[in-house]
Formats: structure tokens, sequence, C-alpha cells
């Protein structure tokens, strides 16, 4: 076999490994759009052909007749923009409570030197093992003490600390390294100075995914907020999607409508960090 025949078979070896890759993200990504696709067809379409039979498949994807009067309808048999601002305000809190508490802890983890510093972040970092549902009675009990059940407070406080942003953040600012931060401390440079001057600006990737991860989960959060809050005005998205929910049925075209204008500000978000995602991946090639 001549040199040809070989370079000509590694060809064809690489030309049918890329077939089955993009035929398997292929398949991945239709498994993946599919509910999307659904949702937003069921959103259009009158409640009498959400699960009607139909024998020309793309009938049951595309509706006949687009009932664009659903998003207005869903706007207004319940609050939904108080619901919306409620949702608002609580994860935009919580995700800047969540940044803040984290960057700072992470910084006196990578950077500052004091007694039992390491044991601290272990037992910090401990917490993580507990899960959530065995704090919650706890946390509840608390919140009632103080008076907050029924509040803001309830549900933005006791989420603005995290040993998982801690921890992330932690081993980000350990990669960074410190000829820069030697070199701002002969200026004269303060540590909070270093902090915000030379740290944040380095670790705006790290930054930004757990602003992503913050955000969509304080948005989608459910089982907290149904727990601590007991007016109705007070209620955020997902709770307020349950009311298109009752026991004798389910508007499935008001909650398919609901659950698209839910999901954009998550949208947003990850479309406005997404560059620096790519910045990141970018850095994290640079050698030398």
């Amino acid at each position: 076999m001549n040199a040809e025949q070989l370079k000509r078979r590694h060809r064809q070896r690489q030309f049918v490994k890329k077939t089955g890759a993009y035929i398997f993200l292929t398949i991945g990504a239709v498994t993946m759009v599919g509910p999307f696709l659904w949702m937003v067809s069921t959103s259009l379409k009158n409640p009498g052909d959400v699960f009607s039979y139909s024998k020309v498949w793309w009938s049951e994807w595309i509706p006949t007749k687009f009932v664009w009067q659903n998003y207005v309808q869903a706007w207004h048999v319940v609050p939904f923009a108080k619901f919306y601002l409620n949702s608002i305000f609580v994860s935009f809190a919580i995700t800047l409570g969540q940044v803040a508490t984290s960057a700072m802890a992470a910084y006196s983890f990578a950077r500052l030197r004091f007694p039992g510093r390491d044991r601290l972040f272990f037992a910090y970092l401990a917490t993580m093992m507990v899960p959530g549902a065995v704090t919650m009675i706890p946390v509840f009990i608390l919140l009632e003490k103080l008076g907050w059940v029924d509040t803001f407070k309830a549900m933005i406080l006791p989420s603005m600390f995290t040993a998982y942003g801690t921890f992330m953040l932690r081993q980000f600012f350990m990669t960074l390294p410190r000829d820069l931060e030697d070199a701002a401390k002969i200026d004269g440079c303060s540590y909070t100075g270093i902090f915000w001057r030379i740290i944040l600006p380095l670790s705006k990737p790290a930054l930004a995914t757990l602003t992503t991860f913050t955000f969509m989960g304080s948005w989608m959060s459910f089982m907290w907020p149904l727990i601590v809050m007991n007016t109705h005005e007070k209620f955020t998205l997902p709770i307020g999607l349950a009311y298109f929910q009752s026991l004798h049925g389910t508007d499935w075209t008001l909650l398919m409508a609901g659950s698209l204008m839910m999901i954009l500000p998550i949208l947003l978000v990850f479309m406005f960090n997404q560059r620096f995602f790519v910045e990141g991946i970018k850095l994290s090639g640079i050698k030398g």
C-alpha cells in the first residue's frame, strides 16, 4: 500500500468520523429543540386543537390558525405583570447578592493568608453536601421567628450566600498571576483596590458564568417561594403559572404562552453573557 492510498484511507476515516459526529449532534439538537417547538406551537393553537389528531404530520406542529390572542389572555387571566416584576426584582437581588458575596469570599480564600484559611474553606465547602430539603424547615422556623415570612426578604436573603459560587470563583482566582498583584502592592494599592481593579476585571468569564447560573436558578425557583409566600400579589412567575392548572383540567394554550414569555429573560441573560464565555475560552487557550 503506497502513500497515496494511505492518505485516501485516512481522509475516508476522517469523513466517516465527522459524518457520525454531525448525525449524533443533529439528533441531540432535535431532541432538545423539539419540546421548545411544541411549546411554541401549542401557545398559538385553539384549546380544542392541542391534542387533536390529524393524518398530516405537519399539522400537529404548525397550527392552521395562529391564535395570538393567547398571549394577551394569559397576561390578563392572572396578574402576570405583577408576577413578572416580582420575579425580576427577586432574581436580580439574589444574583447580585450571590455574585458579590461569592466574589469577596473567594478572594479571601484564594489570595489572602490567615490562620485556618484552608480548614475554614473546607468546612464551608462541606455545606454543599447537605441537601437543601434538610435545611428548609430550620430556615423557615428562623424566618418565622424574625417575622420575615411572606416578605421578599425571606426569598432573597437565604439565597444570597452559596458555597458553590465561592468554590468556583476561588478556583478561577487562583489561576490569575500574582505578578500584577505584587506590582499593585508596590504601588501602594490596598487589598480592596486589588480586588476591585485587578481581580474582578480579569474574572469577567467566571463572573458571567456564575451570574447566568444564579439568575436561571432564582428565576425558575418554585419550592422555596411557595413555602415562604402567602400573599397573592407577592408570588413569582413559577407559582403564577400554576394558576393555569386546576383540579379538573389544564389550559395548555395559556400555560405554554405564559411559559414562553417566562423564559425570555433567561435567553436575554444568556445571550448577553455569551461573549464573556467566548472570551474565557480564548484566554484559556493562551500559553506562555
